[in-house]
């Protein structure tokens, strides 16, 4: 389920779901080239699968959010419902997989998608992250981002 912001590590965690289903309010994204830093996680390698290069790219290198309805065209959301259904839609989904064979369903997973791109070479051409998130630059623009987000009391 994706209700609300899915930016960075929120969407990088999506893309590891098999299927994703999202309120019509909520934006997805990679801003980290914003904070000289590329997506980690397996964002670069999950995204583009699902989306083509192209468009993978785009979302990549302008770090700007998309909308869920362009999201469902691109094929990164399986469904787009209103927030007060996505529970009640997400239980219909699941139960109507539910019915189907395990090892069938398995099967079709592992035909569907033989490689994981994460593992199988991902992480080790995902080093770029660690490295960028090093530097200075990236350390400079993520205090400031830091410091624009609002304190909460734990009071």
């Amino acid at each position: 389920m994706i209700e609300g912001y899915a930016l960075g590590g929120g969407l990088e965690l999506a893309l590891a779901a098999d299927l994703r289903l999202a309120t019509s309010t909520a934006r997805l994204g990679l801003p980290e080239i914003k904070l000289g830093l590329v997506p980690g996680f397996g964002g670069t390698q999950r995204l583009p699968p699902l989306i083509g290069p192209a468009r993978a790219l785009w979302m990549i290198l302008s770090g700007e959010p998309i909308s869920t309805a362009e999201a469902k065209r691109a094929g990164l959301v399986n469904g787009v419902v209103a927030a007060e259904d996505l529970e009640a839609e997400l239980q219909d989904r699941i139960l109507r997989l539910s019915r189907q064979s395990p090892p069938a369903l398995a099967w079709a997973k592992a035909l569907i998608r033989p490689r994981d791109p994460v593992t199988d070479d991902g992480l080790a051409r995902g080093k770029g992250f660690a490295e960028l998130a090093a530097t200075e630059e990236a350390k400079a623009a993520i205090r400031t981002a830091r410091a624009k987000i609002p304190k909460f009391s734990h009071e």
